[in-house]
Order: structure tokens, then C-alpha cells, then sequence
């Protein structure tokens, strides 16, 4: 049975054809809300849209967040459509195999900070005066372990993204927790999702069946969006139990 709590509500996901978002998407709407997910890749939103229907009840968008334009047009069509926007997940975020100081591009770097950050403000944004007005909201933003523990595997451009995405939360929740809007930033350590195939040195099999799996993730947003309105989890530190940045079974990145 969907979790009355959730029924009515709209869930607004970026990054939502594969992964942690596609991974939320579809706990959200099988506990009742109706969710729309929203990437670049038209393809990808296909097949993501066909198991987010699966699940319940959804629909995507194709947008780019680093886009400010796409990103205000998509909110509205959402706000029109339905009225509301009750959750947003700011799930979209890349990576570059050449992310160090030694390999990075300029170009590469405006790109990773667009989509990691500035797209998530661009998101953020566009949802707020509704919120505010109807003086209830909660945004969840995707961080990483990069976002508290800086790393040469993740390299600057996302180490940089990944740590202002916890004080763009936590901005959100000194200014708005007076307006009944709620955030909260998730720091997930190594996860199974396709972003690891840009890391320079992809991970092999059996060390991505110790990581976290997106299933974990979509647990999680949909643990913090079932909460009652009155409580604000500012922020979620999770890792794998068998933790390679404990261990030591991290690669070195290479040129």
C-alpha cells in the first residue's frame, strides 16, 4: 500500500534516468507520489519513465539543469500541470575522467561546476516562491563523501561542487526553515551508478558489489521525505560498510 503521507504529493527529480535519482523516483512513487524525473538524455528518460510507471505514478522531462532557461520552463510546466511541486531532488551531477589539477580543462571544470552547482541552484530557485507560498517544501540535494571528505580520486572541480552543495543546503535552511522549507544534503560514499565509468580507472565488479547500490540511496531520500513536516534532516553521511577510503583498496587516479 502507497504511505498516505506521500499520496498527493509531487516529487520533482533531476538526474532521474539512472541511478540515485531513478533509484529515489521510483521508492517515491511507490509510496504514493507522483514523480517526474527530468536529464539530458531523451533515450534514457525513456526507459527510466517505463519502470518509474512500473512503480506508480510518473512522467519525464528532458532538461538540462545547467540550462536556466530549461530549468524555469520545466518547473513551470510542472506547477502547471499539477499545482505543486512538494519535493525536489537535486540528483543530477557528473564527473570527468580528467579531473585532477595536472589533466583538467577549463571547459571541463565550467562544466562540472554547472551541473553540479549552479544547475542545482538553478533548480532550487525555481521551486521556492511556490513553496513559500504554500509554506511547505523539502528539497533533498546529492552530495557526496567528496562533499565532506576531499579526495585526488574525485579531483577539485567535483571536491569544490560536492562541498558547496552542503552550505547551498544548509543556506536553504537558515533562510527558509521560517517559510516551513525544509532541505537536506546526502552525502553517499562509493555507490554503484554509471558515474563511476568516468572515473579514470573504472572500478572492477566485485568492488562495486561492495559499494552502496542506488537501492540504498532511493531508501534514503524516500526515509527523509516521509518524515513529518516538522522535522528537518539537514544532513546524511552514508558509506559502504566495507569503506575502500577506510581500507585502502582506493586506485590512484592516472593522466
Amino acid at each position: 500500500m502507497p504511505d498516505a503521507s506521500l499520496s498527493g504529493k509531487v516529487a520533482w527529480i533531476t538526474g532521474g534516468g539512472s541511478g540515485i535519482g531513478l533509484a529515489g523516483a521510483i521508492e517515491l512513487s511507490r509510496a504514493g507520489a507522483h514523480v517526474v524525473i527530468s536529464g539530458r538524455s531523451k533515450e534514457t528518460l525513456a526507459a527510466a519513465e517505463k519502470q518509474l510507471k512500473a512503480a506508480g505514478k510518473g512522467e519525464a522531462i528532458a532538461m538540462d539543469v545547467a540550462d536556466q532557461a530549461e530549468v524555469a520552463k520545466a518547473a513551470a510546466a510542472i506547477l502547471k500541470r499539477h499545482g505543486r511541486i512538494d519535493i525536489l531532488v537535486n540528483s543530477a551531477g557528473i564527473n570527468l575522467p580528467k579531473r585532477n589539477f595536472r589533466n583538467v580543462s577549463v571547459d571541463g571544470w565550467d562544466q562540472i561546476v554547472a551541473i553540479n552547482l549552479s544547475g542545482m541552484f538553478y533548480c532550487c530557485h525555481a521551486v521556492l516562491p511556490a513553496m513559500r507560498e504554500r509554506k511547505e517544501g523539502l528539497v533533498i540535494n546529492v552530495s557526496s563523501w567528496a562533499g565532506r571528505y576531499a579526495s585526488t580520486l574525485t579531483g577539485p572541480g567535483y571536491n569544490a561542487t560536492k562541498h558547496a552543495v552542503v552550505a547551498l543546503t544548509e543556506s536553504l535552511n537558515m533562510e527558509e526553515g521560517a517559510n516551513g522549507i525544509r532541505a537536506t544534503s546526502i552525502l553517499p560514499g562509493e555507490v554503484a551508478t554509471p558515474i563511476l565509468e568516468k572515473r579514470p580507472v573504472p572500478p572492477p565488479a566485485h568492488e562495486r558489489a561492495r559499494m552502496l547500490q542506488a537501492e540504498d540511496l532511493g531508501r534514503t531520500i524516500l526515509f527523509i521525505a516521509t518524515l513529518p513536516a516538522r522535522a528537518c534532516v539537514n544532513e546524511i553521511v552514508i558509506s559502504p560498510t566495507w569503506n575502500r577510503f577506510y581500507v585502502g583498496g582506493l586506485e590512484s587516479p592516472k593522466s
